[in-house]
């Protein structure tokens, strides 16, 4: 199947070497160590001129090809050694010549070639030794091991470097596997946070606007009437007013230091339970409490979710169910935290199912003009803590939210 992805040119580091030089130095190599042993003329033949160190020349030439064109290197190689020796120039050896362009074959995945190669030349050079009269027992103890050696060290040499460059390449495609899923994972942290942060401020001052909206319509209706009345509204007004400003400096703070602990951005929990059910009672609305949970039985993130799941849901109560008493419960049974908050108020807006899943449904809570997120936020937050929540009208009227929660995060 071919790539879908755009080839990067490979870039060089500082400690690498640049492969053109390296061809220029094997090449070089190549050809002075076939001159310097065809100079030698070990055999003496007379002939170690300037054919044979142009022959030698040729062999190193080759090798400036050898990452573009392997196997035709490897096939003029083999050739040329042949030819070398039609003209019966000095001995160089066989394999010799060719140990550069076996381990460059073998080096850029040709390994088939190379050992074919390979055996071409220990074979015709042995046919020839043996044609020539020489003893089966030097031949095989002494020349043809020494080129059956020299084939099968460059062949070996050249898969290992060709190894361990892919292992190379591959523990480098890991690092950058993982650095894109530490990326990822990263950037998920961070819009889970943007979207428990969301959450929080639209509890927050989703509930505060409720009581300032309740307290507001009585301060007005009791300004000049009962003066006494108008002012405590106000002061709950102010009071609910601070304390949400409070919240938000340290939801900002929070903003502001990436390093600071999400379950740190405020001390709210159970034990903030007895403030919304004053906010709630001093707007209008009988509020009956059973909280029989500690809440140093919970998880911090634990006991925040239960906060602000009770929080909107007497949000609710205030703003669209009409109610005039609530109840609030809150219990651990088998290692979870049950939530219960119910009002007898209007329900749920007709054709809203009881019992509907917050969040799945029918949308705003209450009868909520326009829709809302109140239930929805309140479904996620239970979600990915691992428990669930319903809402919905419960039977003799009103509206009912249940919650549960897992005790401990991850139990």
């Amino acid at each position: 199947m071919p790539s879908t992805v755009a080839a990067r040119p490979v870039r060089r580091t500082a400690e690498e070497t640049d492969p053109r030089l390296v061809d220029a130095v094997l090449a070089a190599a190549t050809a002075v160590l076939v001159a310097v042993v065809a100079a030698a003329d070990l055999e003496g033949t007379g002939r170690a001129g300037a054919l044979a160190y142009l022959f030698a020349a040729g062999f190193g030439a080759l090798l400036l090809a050898r990452r573009h064109a392997p196997r035709l290197v490897l096939v003029l190689t083999v050739l040329g050694i042949f030819v070398y020796y039609v003209f019966q120039l000095p001995p160089i050896g066989i394999a010799l010549p060719a140990v550069a362009a076996l381990f460059s074959a073998a080096e850029t995945d040709r390994t088939r070639a190379a050992v074919a190669a390979g055996a071409v030349l220990v074979s015709v050079a042995a046919y020839f030794r043996v044609d020539e009269g020489l003893p089966t027992t030097y031949l095989v103890s002494y020349d043809l091991l020494t080129d059956v050696a020299l084939v099968a060290a460059a062949v070996a040499l050249g898969v290992s470097v060709r190894s361990r460059r892919e292992l190379r390449a591959h523990e480098e495609r890991l690092r950058a596997l993982a650095t894109a899923e530490e990326r990822h994972e990263a950037a998920r942290r961070l819009q889970d946070e943007k979207a428990g942060i969301a959450r929080d401020l639209h509890d927050t001052i989703g509930h505060t606007m409720s009581v300032i909206a309740v307290h507001s319509s009585v301060a007005a209706e009791a300004v000049g009437h009962d003066d006494e009345a108008a002012a405590r509204a106000l002061e709950q007004i102010r009071a609910a007013a601070s304390a949400t400003l409070r919240e938000l400096r340290s939801t900002v703070k929070l903003l502001r230091s990436p390093g600071a602990d999400p379950a740190e951005r405020s001390s709210i929990g159970l034990a903030g339970i007895p403030q919304l059910i004053a906010a709630a009672q001093h707007a209008g609305v009988e509020v009956t409490a059973r909280i029989d949970v500690h809440p140093h039985e919970l998880d911090t993130t634990i006991d925040a979710a239960a906060h602000r799941i009770v929080q909107e849901s007497l949000t609710n109560v205030l703003r669209h169910s009409g109610a005039q008493h609530a109840v609030v419960e809150a219990r651990l049974r088998n290692g979870t935290l049950e939530l219960r908050i119910a009002d007898d108020g209007r329900g749920a807006p007709t054709g809203a199912s009881p019992g509907a899943a917050a969040g799945a449904a029918p949308g705003a809570a209450h009868g909520a003009e326009g829709g809302g997120r109140g239930l929805q936020g309140m479904a996620e937050r239970a979600c990915l803590l691992g428990g669930t929540l319903t809402a919905g009208t419960r039977d003799g009227g009103g509206f009912e939210v249940r919650a549960t929660l897992p005790r401990r995060l991850g139990s």
